[in-house]
C-alpha cells in the first residue's frame, strides 16, 4: 500500500516538473493472454527470421536493431545505448504482448516512421508463438 501511495506522489511530483514517471517492473501486469496460446519451440524458428538484427541476453550487444533482453514491460524506445528513429523516441508506451502483436502484424502501420523494414507476420499464430518464445528468451 505505502508503494501505491508513494507512486502516485512520485507520479505528481514528476508531472509537475514536467518530466515522465519511470516504469517500475512491479507497475506493469503480466501480460501472457496471447503467449500462453503459442508455442515457444515454433516462435524460437520464427525467430529466426529476426535474430540478424536483434539479440535476446543481457550480455550481447544491439544490432541493427536493438537488443531485446528485458522487452515486456520496458518503455517504446528506451533500451540504452541503441539509436531509434524519432517515431520511438516519442513513442508513449509500454511494451505488452498486445503491443507487441500489433508491432509484428505490421511495423510501419502500429508506429508509422518507425525504421525497422521487417513488413510484419500476418498469421495469428506465428505471432502468438513469437511471442511465447520472446516471453521465455527475454526474461530477466
Amino acid at each position: 500500500m505505502h508503494k501505491s501511495i508513494l507512486t502516485i506522489s512520485l507520479g505528481a511530483a514528476l508531472a509537475v516538473a514536467g518530466l515522465a514517471a519511470p516504469v517500475l517492473a512491479a507497475d506493469t501486469p503480466e501480460d501472457t493472454s496471447l503467449s500462453s496460446g503459442g508455442d515457444a519451440a515454433s516462435g524460437q524458428r520464427i525467430f529466426n527470421r529476426c535474430k540478424a538484427c536483434h539479440n535476446l541476453t543481457a550480455e550481447a550487444s544491439h544490432r541493427m536493431g536493438p537488443n531485446l533482453n528485458g522487452l515486456f514491460g520496458r518503455h517504446a524506445g528506451a533500451s540504452e545505448g541503441y539509436k531509434y528513429s524519432k517515431a520511438l523516441q516519442e513513442a508513449d508506451f509500454v511494451w505488452t504482448e498486445e503491443k507487441v502483436d500489433h508491432w509484428l502484424t505490421k511495423p510501419q502501420a502500429f508506429l508509422p516512421g518507425n525504421k525497422m523494414v521487417f513488413a510484419g507476420l500476418k498469421k495469428e499464430q506465428d505471432r502468438k508463438d513469437l511471442l511465447a518464445y520472446l516471453r521465455q528468451a527475454t526474461a530477466e
